[in-house]
């Protein structure tokens, strides 16, 4: 009493993505990564993982995901904390720093959204913002 069996046939299933030119180009520190020095970024950049140094990411938006801890000074167009920053930041355009979200450290920004169950300790330097490219300023 043998029981025939049908061949195996694989399936293959292309999946509905979206071409590249149809997404923002976004890095990626993961949530197991350390890095230790100065990241320099033109395209946004997302930190899950850990940051001992500096980020620098010109007229790009930077975000510290809910596991991202940067013990780093940070200067982009637009931050976005879920993690915790222990540096000052600068941006051209916003800073958020959501709930859960920590940041020790001074910021110089144009605007500024704390969320309620965020924490911060520093000072605020509200800048006027800028019109047209903004270019941030090098420091030495």
């Amino acid at each position: 009493m043998w029981e025939e069996r049908k061949p195996i046939i694989p399936v293959t299933k292309t999946p509905n993505v979206e071409p590249l030119s149809a997404t923002p180009h976004v890095a990626v520190i993961g949530r197991n990564m350390v890095v230790v020095g100065k990241i320099e970024s033109s395209e946004d950049l997302y930190v899950d993982g850990e940051v001992r140094g500096t980020l620098e990411v010109q007229n790009c938006r930077l975000t510290i995901g809910p596991n991202g801890k940067a013990t780093a000074g940070a200067r982009a167009r637009e931050v976005e904390i879920m993690g915790r920053v222990d540096g000052d930041v600068e941006t051209v355009e916003k800073i958020l720093i959501r709930k859960g979200g920590e940041l020790v450290g001074d910021i110089k920004a144009a605007g500024i959204v704390i969320e309620d169950g965020a924490y911060f300790k520093g000072s605020i330097d509200i800048i006027r913002r800028a019109e047209g490219p903004v270019k941030l300023k090098e420091t030495a």
